[in-house]
């Protein structure tokens, strides 16, 4: 059985996670519930109920933004607190939405929702322009390698439909871009409230000759946010049969294929892909990121959990064995981070304990410049050195968005304390 070329996959699935991010009341949740809406992706007792709850609060029109805000604390004050998740489809497409909040204190929310994302959306109210939490969540999508981003710019019936203020708009986010390292980004003018952009095209910005937002998350091309050319397994567990030993994980990067010539790391061992077979148990000619997959080899190793294989050569297209790590982190908490602490990193497969060895700076969000830190609070983002206890296998970040990240959790609490991006 074949799995076909990635392309093929990728065409065939069509699928597009899409992270939504703005300051509050930007109009995030309006957005989605007007794509919902508009793409007729709303069941009939969904919407009725909708309906009823506009009507309780006394609204003339259907509130599309409840449509999303399904906790009980956002519906009573009309916020987003947590990532909801909706999913809709096109001829075209498959669509993963996530709905992150825009309080600066749920910052961690918004690292969640775009660590997967294709297409990262922030938004802006067009009277407001580019503030500090558009450069966070721009700075997030960058810090993530999000591929594709768009600046929606909402509310524009607000300012009349101005194309000189959707203009200045873009300019000043594309000066945040620029120093962010996101390569380009596409930016469209547009009313969620009325539908203006969203899923047909404006009447009121005949100045506006670009697509519409569905039109351009139904037509960008997402095969890049994988990595196709190095291979990387990582081991998650082992299944033992009388007859064959088979090691399971998904395939984090490359190409996978039976006659396969890999290394086991971080042992540095050498065997072969005798097979490679589906979650049915189906034989597959070849597999890729991001199937979950089974295969045998050729040597009994002593290969597990945390381990991962890579291709044999060439040798310097291998992933790193280290205990040094040097990562731009997000800090998701209360406790701030300093030099010493202590934390468990889970990275793939392997978890491990590690120490902040050093913290290098601090990201400046109001200018963007890279400042001196002893530490890092809730919500800042810097780079810092760390050591584990255990070798780690792993690729800087824009070379692989799996094996290039780990988070640290706080032991006491084993909560997530931090989100890293591998550099060095």
């Amino acid at each position: 059985m074949s799995a076909g070329t990635p392309g093929e996959s990728i065409a065939r699935a069509g699928l597009l996670r899409v992270a939504t991010a703005g300051s509050v009341d930007d109009g995030k949740s309006t957005l989605i519930g007007r794509l919902l809406y508009d793409t007729k992706s709303i069941l009939e007792d969904t919407l009725a109920a909708v309906e009823r709850d506009s009507l309780r609060r006394g609204m003339d029109e259907m509130n599309l933004a409840l449509l999303t805000d399904g906790l009980r604390a956002e519906r009573e004050q009309g916020i987003t607190i947590d990532v909801a998740y909706r999913y809709f489809a096109t001829p075209h497409r498959t669509f993963v939405l996530a709905d992150t909040p825009g309080h600066v204190q749920y910052t961690r929310n918004m690292v969640t929702g775009a660590s997967t994302a294709d297409v990262a959306v922030v938004l802006v109210d067009a009277r407001k322009g580019v503030v500090e939490q558009s450069r966070r969540h721009a700075s997030i999508a960058a810090l993530l390698g999000t591929p594709h981003v768009v600046l929606a710019i909402n509310k524009m019936d607000l300012v009349g439909w101005d194309e000189a203020t959707f203009d200045a708009i873009a300019l000043d986010f594309a000066e945040v871009a620029d120093r962010l390292g996101i390569r380009e980004f596409t930016a469209i003018p547009m009313c969620a409230l009325r539908g203006d952009n969203v899923v047909d095209e404006s009447t009121n910005m005949p100045w506006y000759e670009g697509r519409t937002l569905l039109d351009h998350l139904e037509t960008v091309e997402v095969a890049s946010s994988h990595d196709y050319e190095h291979l990387r397994f990582p081991v998650q567990y082992v299944i033992l049969a009388p007859d064959q030993r088979r090691y399971a994980g998904q395939v984090a990067g490359g190409v996978l294929r039976p006659g396969d010539e890999v290394v086991a790391l971080p042992s540095g061992l050498r065997t072969k892909v005798t097979a490679v077979y589906a979650a049915d148990d189906a034989w597959l000619d070849q597999a890729y990121p991001p199937q979950s997959v089974s295969v045998t080899l050729a040597d009994e190793l002593d290969v597990g959990r945390g381990d991962m294989l890579a291709a044999a050569e060439p040798a310097e297209g291998r992933p790193a064995v280290t205990q040094e790590l040097t990562a731009t982190v997000c800090w998701m908490n209360e406790k701030p981070l300093a030099a010493g602490a202590r934390y468990a990193l889970k990275h793939t497969t392997r978890s491990a304990r590690a120490v902040v060895t050093e913290v290098l700076d601090r990201l400046d969000l109001q200018d963007l410049e890279r400042l001196p830190a002893e530490g890092l609070s809730l919500n800042e983002i810097g780079q810092i050195a760390l050591r584990t206890t255990v070798a780690l296998v792993v690729d800087p970040f824009t070379r692989n968005r799996v094996t290039g990240r780990f988070i640290l959790v706080d032991e006491a609490t084993n909560a997530t304390a931090g989100a890293g991006m591998i550099l060095a």
